[in-house]
């Protein structure tokens, strides 16, 4: 069993979803993510997803793009990114997956990739622009026999055969995308998004983490009747661009994610 399949799991038994923050990597600077890691897992995350930084982010939003960009210009690399986890095992076991694209990947190298992933402590990988089909050959294999998990994308548009696909080549756990459009805070869910993730769960062995414009308590705590995971990002990142000088950005943070997951925290059994 993994470390994404032990905390689902734990979470069933609490009888609440999972809470998986979202940060990227190097927003402002590395030093401060290795900060907000930490941040991250005392407020309650259950999962921490790390964004790798890339110039051409089209599954992001503008508050991603211009957090993407701030890491880019601080330095940010892979091999930092890898550097930053490993420092952080020493006291976090939290489970983190990387959401990155393809291209980060490909100029290292999926074998060399998966290699120093699996050996910083990165628990699973998003890579959103690699279908499930592209991902068979040599993705899949590298990550998975290096016991890596692998996520995949299900959308408001996944037709029965594409859910089907993506049921097969997902591990850890299934990220679906609450609306059509790219990643940011929404002052309303989708109107049809509980109909919809009801009807996408049931067709799935894994479980369901539901992302993408989800940013308020009171969201939270609506995905999470439906869903075995929410995945808050934008609300973060924006926090981090607006406090990136202040010496207290990790205990805002750390506040905000509880607050955040707090809806969740009150379902577990005392």
């Amino acid at each position: 069993m993994s470390a994404l399949d032990q905390v689902f799991a734990r979470c069933r038994e609490q009888k609440r979803a999972a809470f998986i923050p979202f940060l990227m990597a190097g927003d402002p600077d590395l030093e401060t993510t290795e900060s907000l890691i930490r941040a991250l897992a005392a407020g309650g995350a259950d999962i921490i997803e790390l964004g790798v930084p890339f110039s051409d982010p089209i599954a992001d939003g503008p508050v991603n793009q211009q957090a993407a960009a701030r890491a880019l210009a601080a330095g940010t690399t892979m091999a930092g990114i890898f550097d930053v986890i490993a420092r952080c095992r020493d006291s976090i076991r939290v489970p983190i997956v990387l959401f990155t694209y393809f291209n980060p990947i490909h100029a290292r190298g999926i074998e060399r990739f998966s290699e120093q992933a699996a050996a910083s402590g990165v628990d699973g990988v998003l890579c959103v622009d690699l279908p499930p089909e592209a991902a068979a050959d040599r993705f899949i294999p590298a990550l998975t026999s290096r016991g890596l998990d692998t996520v995949f994308l299900l959308a408001p548009t996944s037709t029965k055969d594409r859910i089907a696909k993506v049921a097969a080549a997902s591990r850890g756990f299934v990220y679906y995308v609450s609306r059509t459009g790219v990643t940011g805070e929404q002052s309303a869910l989708a109107p049809a998004l509980i109909k919809e993730v009801k009807k996408v769960r049931r067709r799935l062995p894994l479980p369901l983490a539901v992302g993408f414009g989800i940013s308020s308590p009171e969201q939270v705590a609506e995905v999470a009747k439906v869903a075995d995971g929410v995945v808050v990002g934008s609300a973060l990142v924006r926090l981090v661009g607006e406090h990136a000088e202040d010496p207290n950005l990790p205990s805002l943070i750390e506040e905000r994610v509880r607050i955040l997951s707090s809806p969740l925290a009150a379902k577990a059994p005392a």
